[in-house]
């Protein structure tokens, strides 16, 4: 079995790939509903856009559920300060998603306009507040979590929800939207035919641009702004399991940006993101949704690596304490946990991503308005 430092990287790293797997996946489904009022302009267009994302919904938010749980049993600390933190933010992702299952199941059990617009717009609200809000966590990380640990180890938040609407935040929310409504569309443009892929397609277009313009501008504000990141001041090995108070942690990283010139492979995340959006654009352009869709991908990867590489070795950085900050040296379970979980990770990982894939498989092809029409009970 792996060393105890090491453990600690390799849930690092395996709690990164949960999350990107999430965003790839649950990501095109919540672009795909955020889309749809606009892409769909009939019923049956709108329904199109339905049945291309609500067979994967469930699947896909697989990932979601798995890295919590990853969450709580690896990092314990991060799981509690974060569930403090962000708990009224939680709680409004939660009642977002809430309305999507419901949504797809009862949106065209009534064949009623009134009935079939206010899901429609349902489904809206649950892909547009989930890409919003994580986008807006992420940017406050950046900033520094209000939160304070005490000798016992419980943890107090010193903030409100309203302070995390603040304009980096902001601006870190639209970077994320953009993103999956950029997944999204060229999600469609691959799965649909005809009225709904051209105007998906333009989707993909405006959300690329957005995404180029937002990214960017996060960049630079970290680069030239007055954002402080942190830094440790004693080594690595210093941090036990499930004692930050050990450590000592400073602010002196500007913008966040010294792994950046630390490590200069890392500054390939950024640029992975940028590329994708240029790729994504420029497929969109062409009529070519495979290629768009990767370039998406890529944009997703790009993005969230651009964060983890960023924060490291931090998790949850404290703005209220930097000694009471989380990395990824301190704030994990003991050794023989993450053992433990190493190995259900090796055996549960690949059998998600095989039914995953498998699902895609099955249920792969075109939708058109002919195809509601042919089927129109058995489909959504």
């Amino acid at each position: 079995m792996f060393d105890y430092e090491s453990l600690k990287l390799i849930w690092w790293v395996l709690i990164g790939v949960l999350l990107i797997g999430f965003a790839l996946t649950d990501g095109f489904d919540l672009g795909a509903a955020a889309l749809m009022p606009f892409v769909g302009r009939t019923d049956n267009e709108r329904r199109v856009v339905i049945n291309t994302i609500a067979p994967h919904w469930d699947g896909n938010q697989v990932w979601l559920i798995t890295a919590g749980g990853a969450l709580f049993a690896a990092w314990p600390l991060v799981y509690a300060a974060s569930f403090s933190g962000f708990y009224w933010a939680m709680l409004l992702v939660l009642f977002a998603l809430f309305v999507r299952p419901v949504g797809f199941d009862y949106r065209s059990k009534l064949e009623n306009t009134r009935w079939r617009q206010t899901w429609d717009w349902g489904l809206f609200v649950g892909g547009v507040v989930p890409a919003l809000v994580f986008g807006v966590a992420f940017g406050n990380l950046l900033l520094g979590v209000p939160i304070h640990f005490d000798e016992t180890l419980r943890v107090s938040y010193h903030g409100s929800f309203w302070q995390l609407l603040n304009p980096f935040g902001l601006l870190a929310g639209v970077v994320s939207l953009s993103m999956l409504l950029l997944h999204g569309a060229t999600w469609l443009m691959m799965r649909t035919e005809n009225d709904v892929a051209r105007r998906s397609r333009v989707a993909a277009q405006g959300s690329a641009l957005v995404y180029l313009l937002a990214f960017l501008g996060a960049g630079a504000w970290l680069w030239l702004g007055d954002i402080q990141g942190l830094v440790l001041s004693v080594p690595q090995e210093a941090g036990r399991a499930l004692d930050p108070l050990t450590k000592q942690a400073a602010i002196g990283n500007p913008g966040w940006l010294d792994n950046y010139a630390q490590w200069p492979l890392t500054k390939l995340a950024p640029l992975t993101g940028i590329i994708g959006a240029a790729l994504a654009f420029a497929a969109a352009s062409g009529r070519k949704g495979g290629f768009a869709f990767l370039g998406s991908s890529l944009v997703i990867v790009g993005t969230l690596c651009t964060a983890g590489f960023a924060l490291f070795p931090f998790v949850m950085p404290s703005s209220f304490d930097p000694a009471s900050s989380l990395t990824v040296w301190d704030a994990v379970s003991s050794h023989k946990t993450l053992g433990i979980m190493f190995v259900v990770a090796c055996i549960f990982v690949p059998i998600i991503l095989i039914y995953t894939l498998w699902g895609y498989v099955k249920m792969w092809g075109k939708l058109n308005d002919s195809s509601i029409a042919a089927n129109p009970h058995g489909l959504y």
